[in-house]
């Protein structure tokens, strides 16, 4: 099968913000809350909602980000047509927000669900998609930098029920980064294809916005659960993710990174070299 994305130009931010993207026990997400805040370089950014975001939003999130390098359309201030004004009217910028473009991704719920590895036919996956649409768009991003500040919605959404027909309008922020305004994480798409389990997922992009390709660098394996799990737990729990992270490096090893324990319980992690594009 070939598949046109090689990878996603994403906001470090947005990747390496703890708790944004997290595993929680199955049926856990109801009675949990999203309100996490992480300082990348001089500005300070606030991630806001009334439910928090798993792997498979994250997952989504990435292709929409992918998909937007050679697709996207820029959603100006003032949009000229009746689709952008609804979308930039969903986005909700506010403050300093208001005067910046945005990115527009026009797609077909099918093709994003083969570009980020799912089976297009699974009615149940289609549904949970929908869901997480509707998450992130009612999750809030509030930037502070000295005396400014800004505000927005993760992403904004329009679909048409009758031929799959979708349109997403990412934030500034990461609209920003995809235009190449400012320095960026990149994620392979072939790895997010070949990952099995969400543990490995979430791992994946907080590594990923850590070590550029062909790079290297050490993580202890209490870092790796920390990059999974955000919440506290008790002891018998913390053994048991520690097993579960070990399954991650293990993981990771399957898909072409060079992992090397030089001590118990530390690795020294590399990423490969920027994969060729799928055939």
């Amino acid at each position: 099968m070939t598949f046109d994305l090689t990878h996603a130009r994403h906001d470090p931010a947005h990747c390496l913000a703890p708790g944004l993207f997290q595993s929680f026990k199955r049926g856990a997400r109801g009675s949990l809350k999203l309100d996490t805040t992480y300082r990348y370089g001089e500005q300070q950014l606030r991630f806001v909602a009334f439910e928090p975001l798993d792997a498979r939003d994250m997952r989504l999130l990435q292709g929409l980000v992918a998909m937007s390098g050679p697709h996207g359309i820029i959603l100006k201030v003032k949009p000229d047509t009746d689709t952008g004004r609804q979308l930039r009217l969903l986005l909700n910028p506010q403050l300093d927000a208001k005067k910046a473009d945005a990115l527009v991704v026009k797609s077909k719920l099918n093709e994003l669900m083969r570009e980020i590895g799912y089976e297009t036919d699974g009615e149940q996956t289609r549904k949970d998609l929908k869901e997480s649409l509707r998450r992130m768009a009612s999750l809030t991003i509030f930037v502070t930098e000295g005396k400014r500040e800004a505000s927005f919605h993760l992403l904004s959404y329009m679909f048409d029920e009758e031929d799959g027909s979708l349109f997403v309008a990412l934030n500034p922020r990461i609209s920003e980064t995809i235009l190449g305004s400012s320095g960026f994480t990149r994620i392979e798409m072939s790895e997010v294809r070949a990952l099995h389990t969400d543990p490995a997922r979430l791992a994946h992009q907080r590594i990923c916005a850590q070590i550029s390709a062909g790079q290297e660098s050490q993580f202890t394996l209490e870092t790796v659960c920390g990059y999974i799990w955000y919440s506290e737990c008790s002891a018998a729990a913390a053994r048991q993710r520690k097993v579960t992270a070990r399954k991650v490096i293990t993981e990771l090893a399957s898909i072409g990174w060079t992992i090397t324990e030089y001590s118990k319980d530390k690795y020294n992690i590399k990423r490969p070299l920027h994969r060729q594009k799928e055939h």
